[in-house]
């Protein structure tokens, strides 16, 4: 697993934090320094919760399990978007739905409501429809593919659930903690780290720091779900071996009772 160097995210601008007005005394911990009333991140303690963070979040994704991560914020969501759809992990960039952990009953259900529009278009029953019905059903589909299309492959509640902005995601962040989701997060200078499992202290708002640090969440995600693959690749073809070599153990056998 590939670490953050201390040039790579001094060069991103992870460690600007807020203005020192603006801090939060429980990130004291995490502030190296102040510089022009902004406060600095220290970067050795980044590198060091990020590869913990990291390490975590590949073992997940290695047990088969998913990650929810959400980030509505103008400057993060294309960025997360990007990052993470190649993982297949479900994430929301549009609006935080209150309920989405604590009630995902109804969410899945608004979810099945979606697909049974999609296999109403597929099995041509939206063509017996009138057009008022079929236009009503088509915004219906584009409300709920906007609202839950990016987690529409989440069956069951996440395993864990990453942020990007604890203040802006203050909902997502405690519907995780009523239910005792692991929480990871970046975690600004403004922000109180309390309810955050796996703190990664680093800039929420600059599009670099935001990019450099999912690139390596994202890299560990894949990691862990490539060593899965490897592994069930590695169990069947052993299977697969002792499948035939019981085979040919038992054709010297049939042999034998045929004389």
């Amino acid at each position: 697993m590939a670490r953050a160097t201390f040039d790579e995210l001094l060069e991103a601008g992870v460690h600007f934090g807020h203005l020192k007005r603006k801090w939060n005394p429980y990130m004291a911990p995490y502030i190296f320094t102040e510089k022009k009333g902004i406060h600095i991140i220290d970067l050795n303690k980044t590198i060091a919760h990020l590869d913990q963070a990291c390490a975590a979040l590949k073992q997940i994704a290695k047990s088969g399990k998913k990650i929810l991560f959400v980030a509505t914020k103008k400057q993060a969501k294309d960025i997360l978007e990007e990052r993470i759809k190649p993982t297949r992990m479900p994430y929301v960039v549009e609006r935080w739905s209150g309920g989405m952990l604590t009630n995902f009953g109804t969410i899945r259900k608004a979810i099945r409501k979606m697909s049974s529009i999609d296999k109403m278009e597929e099995d041509g029953t939206m063509k017996t429809l009138s057009k008022r019905e079929r236009l009503q059903l088509s915004r219906t589909r584009a409300k709920l593919d906007k609202n839950y299309g990016t987690i529409a492959d989440m069956t069951r509640v996440p395993a864990a659930v990453f942020v990007i902005d604890v203040l802006k995601e203050h909902i997502a962040v405690k519907e995780a903690n009523k239910l005792n989701i692991p929480t990871f997060a970046m975690v600004d200078t403004n922000s109180d780290p309390r309810d955050i499992d796996f703190i990664i202290p680093a800039n929420d708002d600059a599009t670099k720091s935001i990019d450099t640090i999912l690139s390596k969440v994202s890299a560990a995600i894949m990691e862990g779900l490539e060593e899965r693959k490897n592994s069930r690749d590695k169990a069947k073809a052993s299977k697969e071996a002792a499948a035939t070599a019981k085979a040919a153990e038992a054709k010297p056998e049939a042999a034998e009772e045929k004389k």
